[in-house]
Parts: structure tokens; sequence; C-alpha cells
């Protein structure tokens, strides 16, 4: 995953030393803003805000207390960079909540090693489960806010087990366990195959997964990877009766067996216009129809909405 920090600054000679020192470090994208274009920054939701104070002419307290007050914004990690060394000056920029203060002349080293460290740690505390170490909630929310507001079009895959909760009470919780990691992997394989740096995989819990793509993305064929490497892998997780019957039995709660199909994969892909969805939360509506239509339909299948703006 693209890690983007955006740094404050009126020139462009810290972007360049920083570029030089990540050029092998190729998830982490650095961007140049001047001071009058914060909201581009606070727009694109970053990973990292990095604030050159000898260079702007804002008061960095101000600005600092501008980006905390950014809903979207509120736990983003910032690093001032100063040559002022005056200590009641750095108390007062560290009580509007940015994380690190750090003297210039700049250690390059230091820096590139504390910018690794809190994205590093923001990536863990992000995390919805270490079962999966994908990307949760908060991050999928923020990653969609960001193409609504630069107003992308991209597509939305929603992905589900069919038969899921039946799996684990015969199987149990640990079986199932690696049932979600294989579907984790699988997703991740065919999203990122082509290499393309706007995709994004997150695990909104459960056996739900969501996943991003660019507008140039062929969905379809995604989801026929997916669905042929996990009709293929899914068949490991269950015994050679259950494999030969084609269907698994469990009893309910008046003790009748009832069958249920073996585990599959539903998916529900949603092309999100850049005219036709105003929030996150019209695309979730839209996508929980059609991944509904693609459940209702048996085994592993998939429902594409090519719908497009309101017109």
């Amino acid at each position: 995953m693209i890690q983007d920090i955006f740094i404050i600054d009126e020139g462009q000679y810290i972007l360049k030393d920083i570029q030089t020192r990540f050029k092998e470090e190729k998830q982490f994208r650095f961007s140049n803003i001047k001071t009058n274009e914060i909201d581009i920054a606070l727009r694109n939701i970053p990973s990292l805000i990095i604030i050159n104070e000898d260079t702007i002419s804002e008061d960095i307290a101000l600005l600092c207390k501008k980006i905390r007050e950014n809903e979207d914004n509120s736990i983003t990690p910032i690093i001032v960079l100063s040559s002022n060394t005056d200590k009641k000056h750095r108390l007062e920029i560290l009580k509007n909540e940015v994380e690190y203060y750090i003297l210039m002349p700049l250690d390059d080293d230091y820096l590139y090693y504390t910018i690794k460290n809190i994205v590093r740690l923001m990536y863990t505390n992000r995390r919805v489960s270490p079962l999966t170490g994908l990307p949760g909630n908060v991050q999928i929310q923020a990653e969609m806010k960001k193409r609504l507001l630069n107003k992308e079009t991209f597509g939305v895959l929603y992905f589900d087990l069919d038969n899921f909760k039946a799996y684990n009470d015969i199987y149990g919780f640990l079986q199932g366990d690696e049932i979600i990691k294989f579907t984790a992997r699988t997703i991740q394989k065919y999203v990122h195959i082509e290499d393309d740096k706007n995709c994004f995989v997150g695990h909104i819990g459960g056996d739900d997964f969501v996943a991003l793509v660019g507008e140039d993305a062929d969905c379809e064929k995604i989801c026929q990877d997916v669905i042929a490497e996990f009709d293929a892998g899914i068949q490991r997780y269950f015994s050679d009766e259950d494999l030969e019957r084609g269907y698994f039995e469990i009893a309910n709660r008046k003790g009748i067996l009832e069958q249920f199909a073996l585990t599959s994969i539903s998916i529900g892909v949603v092309i999100a216009d850049q005219k036709r969805f105003y929030n996150t939360l019209e695309i979730a509506e839209v996508g929980a129809q059609v991944k509904h239509t693609s459940k209702i339909i048996l085994g592993s299948s998939y429902v594409i909405d090519k719908r497009r703006s309101r017109g």
C-alpha cells in the first residue's frame, strides 16, 4: 500500500533530500505543497505531514491546529522541522498535538527512521486484525473518501463468503481463520497483479473484504481470477466426505440436519463514477445490493453495477 506523505515547504530542498534517501522505498510517495495549498494535503488524508517551519509565513501553531481540527486528519501524524531552538517555542508546538519537533539542520538518517517508524506504528494501529494484516475500517473509509473528494472514478469490490458461519460451526474457528487468511491472500494477489499503485485491499471484518481499484482496472477479470483460485483452493479446507457429497451437514437448534453448499465467494462490484456518489455511505448501500444479488446465485459468483452518474 502506498504511503502518501506531504511536505509543507515553500522551497523543495527537503523534498529532494527525502526522495533521495527513500529512493529504494517504493511504498512511500512524497509531495511538496505550499502553505496556501494545505487543503490539498488535508483532502488527500495523508499518512504523514511534514512542515518546514523555516520557510513558511503562516503561524506554525495555527497551521498545526488547522490540521488537527480537520475531522479526517485528526490522527494524521505531524513532524515539524525548525531551526528555532527556543524551548518555550518547541513546547508550544508540541502542545498542538505535534508528534515530533526536529531541529535543523537535518540529520537525514534520523528523519528517515522517524518517518518509517511513525508510518509503521500508524499502519499497525489502524489494522482491523492481526489475522490478515490488512487495513481496517478507518483506512477503508479514508481511502474511499479521498477518491471521492478528488472526483476520481474508481471500482469498489465487496467480497463475502457464503455459508461461512455454518462452516465455523462444524469445522471450528481455527480452521475458519485459515480460510479467512487464504481469502485475503487470494484477493490481494489479483487486485495488485497489475502493479497499480492506486489499488487498495481492506478487511472490513469477519469474512468481509473490500478492494478499491483505479478506473482502468479490469474488475471483471479480477473477479474471475479470484473466484477461480478461491474455488480451487477452498477444497483443501473440507473433508473428503464433504467434497464427494458437494455439501456439508449441520444440525439446527431443533436437531434437524441441514445441508449447506461448500463455502464459496460472492463479489459485488460498484463503479463509483465521480458524479454519481456524494459519500461513502451511498457507495456502501449500492455495494450491499449488488453483493446480495451475487449471494443468491449458487456457488461463487460476481455482479457488477456499471451504472454511471445521475445524469
